[in-house]
């Protein structure tokens, strides 16, 4: 088993569930009338704040671990395809994001990414030059640089996507419905709420 099933697997709704119970057998977990249940059949306040309490130092450590290394396979399939194009993630992440939302502006982009302005302009400096991005000026205001991708730019975001998602299939395929669904929960629980809005935003309408 690989170390993205372990993470999946072990996500962390099934361990406070699991240490609760053992912390709690006298207290039934079924749901009491008109309390809402989670799709297992579960009562909701099964997983309440209080249940995180009983996680330890040492199966936090794990999943710390296990999301490092977890991490480290998700990125390695795309880094090697970008290692010969003498790219880095940093270029991945880029043509990642300007494919999810065409047209977005250099603004838009150094929020979502994180990075300085300075580091962001030598990436797309490098992927225009390149030919895999062009840059528009805005029609209403000129200061803005609308990016998008070009043909050569959409076909390798295809080939490092593809290499991606062949990884996650195999693994949520391994894991399950019920360990995918708590392992984007958890994914979407760590997110601050600004990358959070970000986020939906991003999963609702690409922009």
């Amino acid at each position: 088993m690989s170390v993205a099933d372990i993470l999946l697997r072990k996500t962390w709704r099934s361990i406070a569930f699991e240490t609760w119970k053992v912390n709690n057998p006298d207290v039934k977990s079924g749901p009491k009338a008109g309390e809402k249940t989670m799709a297992d059949g579960r009562g909701a306040s099964s997983y309440s704040g209080e249940n995180l309490l009983f996680l330890t130092d040492e199966q936090l450590r794990q999943a710390i671990e296990a999301m490092f290394f977890a991490y480290r396979g998700f990125t390695a399939d795309p880094d090697r395809i970008l290692v010969d194009m003498a790219y880095g993630r940093a270029h991945h992440r880029a043509i990642h994001f300007i494919n999810r939302a065409p047209g977005t502006t250099v603004n838009n982009l150094l929020g979502l990414l994180g990075v300085t302005k300075q580091s962001l302009n030598r990436v797309l400096r490098t992927l225009i030059a390149d030919g895999l991005v062009k840059s528009q000026v805005g029609k209403t205001d000129k200061r803005e640089r609308h990016l998008y991708l070009t043909e050569a730019g959409r076909a390798l975001e295809q080939t490092l996507s593809d290499a991606q998602r062949v990884r996650m299939r195999g693994a949520f395929r391994d894991a399950g419905p019920e360990a995918v669904a708590g392992f984007r929960t958890v994914l979407e629980a760590m997110m601050d709420p600004e990358m959070r809005h970000s986020y939906t935003k991003l999963k609702e309408n690409g922009a």
